[in-house]
């Protein structure tokens, strides 16, 4: 009996340095080649970055002058589309509601308009939320009342250089006192007009459920909810939320053969200062 028991023992023990090397072996991996370790990796960055971009942020430029001085035209800047995700709000994730004063970034809701090159539910806006779902928003002159009350804005009297062109930034005129409570500042023009726009111009106008009120910031050159109507909820894609990289597209280019033309143009014409820029 004993014996038998031995004879099991030494074949268990063979069948483990069968199996397991021994101290200083090595085992014998199955060699891949350089270029497909480096496939495998592009994919795994490639999805991430799909995965990023639909879900989490993406990077916008701004094209028009409608949000100056907040925002300058040549801004790009990341959008977060994750905070206004659909569905129930979890405490542990940084989701919230739509609120007055966020910079939000959508699909045009209203008619295209083909000379402009702007296309319904696919070109992409960026305006300051105005008036929320339930509320009555009027606009009179530089005031906007909301609910009967004025809506506290810090209102800067600007002039654009070239009005109803996208090339200039405002020129910051007579600048007004500061109001506390107001979150942001906005840009009229001396005489603030009220050519083209139709909804909330001198008169209420009430926001129906699922519905924003947007305004640019550069009030007096900026196509938003006074002339094209609201913005629904679910064509809003996310909020702005920082610049990181801004190139003054207008400013003198450099005569210097190439590349050194393209190469002195990055450096002396981006914006250095706008960089980490929040938008607010």
């Amino acid at each position: 009996m004993a014996t038998t028991l031995k004879k099991k023992d030494e074949e268990a023990e063979g069948v483990e340095e069968s199996v397991s090397p021994g101290v200083g072996e090595q085992t014998e991996v199955p060699s891949r080649g350089l270029l497909r370790e480096y496939m495998e990796a592009g994919a795994v960055v490639l999805v991430m970055a799909v995965f990023f971009m639909t879900f989490v942020a993406q990077s916008a430029v701004v094209p028009s002058a409608s949000m100056e001085n907040t925002i300058y035209v040549g801004d790009h800047f990341l959008v977060n589309k994750f905070i206004f995700g659909p569905g129930p709000h979890l405490p542990f994730l940084p989701q919230r509601d739509v609120r007055r004063g966020d910079i939000i970034v959508f699909k045009y809701p209203a008619a295209s308009i083909p000379r402009e090159k702007i296309v319904q539910y696919k070109t992409l806006f960026i305006k300051r939320v105005i008036g929320l779902p339930g509320e009555t928003v009027e606009v009179r002159g530089a005031d906007v009342i909301v609910d009967g009350k004025l809506l506290p804005e810090n209102r800067v009297v600007a002039a654009d250089k070239d009005l109803g062109s996208d090339n200039a930034e405002l020129k910051q005129l007579k600048p007004t006192g500061n109001k506390p409570d107001a979150p942001y500042t906005v840009y009229y023009s001396s005489e603030p007009h009220t050519f083209g726009f139709t909804y909330a111009v001198n008169r209420p106008y009430k926001i129906p459920e699922g519905y924003y009120f947007v305004m640019g910031d550069n009030r007096d050159n900026s196509a938003d909810s006074r002339v094209w109507g609201l913005v629904p909820r679910d064509l809003i894609v996310g909020r702005a939320m920082f610049v990181i990289w801004s190139y003054d597209e207008h400013a003198a280019h450099s005569q210097a053969p190439f590349p050194f033309n393209f190469l002195a143009d990055f450096v002396n014409n981006t914006r250095w200062n706008r960089t980490g820029t929040l938008l607010r």
